[in-house]
């Protein structure tokens, strides 16, 4: 980990992924982040550098379940063959590690995060055969010698330059808990017990107060034979869970879609079926990732196609929750970026739009700032629900498209605000 020279931290993310999709998601991330990753031994996990400028784009990888920002690699750990020495090494360890960066890096993700929760189920990877260990307060504690974890021990601790963590926001104590997902049979020692050890002189060094459930951080101890990987989960929760809310009995993850479809290479107008859609899983990952192509569900079991209709209406009404309706602020940059796109798509000389708005002055506006592209034909000034709004009839000029004064190049982004709560529009 390091420092670029724009300021930005270097760090090394940890991803898993659907065992088998290893190269799909690191051919997603060469694609929408830019660098190269490396495939784990441990199968099921990536690695790759990212500069924290970056850290919010991270989160919108489709390919990835649960992601993690690496504190320290060991490719080939030596472990002792007596579990009591190994035990003693892991607590000798965790006032040894390069905490700093990831702690960074740990803050920064709780500040992209709109509001706060807890991990209810954390990062354990349930899907590997293997020992997986979460350890308790109890035990951290008295692997801790019966150190005192109290609320105000927290604000003596030395600040994150020297290894030690500042106080949560409001002097609260900092919550935590280690997970450690152990594969290998050649270790003396359990999940268990190397998260409970390792867990209690993480608490003593941080001075942070174990919790299992209601945890501000999740430290993560993996180990796959010799291969030893100690970091701070990023993720609340699976991303794999992001579309679906009505599960049913083979609900398929997200990611798992993801990597499917993409294993297609799509291209525009493809026609995607999917005849035993179970909870829509497939056909709902595609239209929001590859929504250039047509996709058509079906199930011959009721219950199937009630749990796709609900996972659709959940999409569209999150969605919905997040502001798509626009407001009167937006409709200054919407309603001209509107108009400059349908009149690429009308024909110029003939071609007409029927628009309906509340916002008055903001539509007058755009009409006269497009007026190389639109000529007001009509206005019938209408009554909706008790509210005054106007219906514009437009035709289109024989100006063409991209060389009339008007037509000028929008800043990027703009263009995928495309619905107003204001206005209802149609064009031939």
């Amino acid at each position: 980990m390091n420092a670029s020279p724009d300021s930005e931290l270097t760090v090394t993310i940890g991803a898993t992924v659907p065992t088998g999709f290893e190269h799909t998601a690191a051919e997603e991330v060469q694609e929408k982040i830019g660098v190269d990753a490396r495939i784990s031994r441990d199968r099921g996990r990536i690695y790759f550098p990212v500069t924290t400028d970056k850290l919010s784009e991270v989160h919108h990888l489709r390919s990835v379940d649960n992601l993690f920002v690496v504190v320290k690699e060991y490719d080939q750990y030596q472990f002792k063959e007596s579990k009591e020495e190994t035990l003693m090494e892991l607590q000798e360890l965790a006032s040894k590690l390069p905490w700093t960066n990831a702690l960074e890096v740990w803050k920064l993700n709780r500040t992209l995060k709109k509001k706060k929760s807890y991990r209810k189920g954390g990062n354990a990877t349930k899907a590997k055969p293997a020992d997986t260990g979460v350890c308790d307060a109890a035990e951290q504690q008295e692997t801790a010698q019966e150190l005192s974890a109290a609320e105000g021990d927290t604000k003596d601790a030395p600040d994150v330059e020297s290894h030690q963590q500042e106080a949560a926001p409001e002097d609260k104590p900092i919550k935590f808990r280690v997970t450690c997902n152990r594969a290998g049979d050649k270790h003396s020692f359990s999940s268990n017990e190397a998260a409970r050890d390792f867990g209690g002189a993480v608490q003593e060094f941080f001075q942070w107060k174990a919790d299992m459930t209601k945890f501000d951080i999740e430290v993560l101890l993996n180990i796959h034979n010799e291969e030893m990987v100690v970091g701070i989960a990023l993720t609340e929760e699976s991303l794999h869970r992001r579309n679906i809310s009505h599960f049913g009995p083979t609900t398929l993850r997200s990611t798992l879609c993801y990597g499917m479809l993409r294993l297609c290479k799509l291209q525009p107008s493809d026609v995607v079926l999917d005849p035993m859609c179970g909870t829509g899983a497939i056909p709902l990952e595609g239209a929001i990732e590859f929504n250039s192509s047509f996709y058509i569900a079906g199930d011959n079991n009721d219950m199937a196609v009630n749990r796709t209709l609900n996972n659709i209406c959940h999409i569209q009404k999150r969605r919905a929750d997040k502001g798509r309706m626009g407001s009167r602020k937006k409709n200054w940059d919407l309603y001209p970026s509107c108009l400059r796109e349908m009149a690429r798509v009308c024909r110029p000389g003939s071609g007409k739009a029927v628009l309906l708005t509340q916002d008055k002055k903001c539509f007058s506006k755009a009409i006269s700032r497009m007026g190389g592209l639109w000529k007001k034909l009509h206005t019938v000034w209408v009554n909706v629900g008790g509210l005054h709004a106007g219906v514009y009839l437009l035709k289109r000029t024989a100006g063409v498209f991209g060389q009339t004064p008007e037509d000028v190049h929008e800043s990027p982004g703009r263009h995928k605000t495309t619905h107003a709560s204001s206005e209802l529009w149609s064009s031939s």
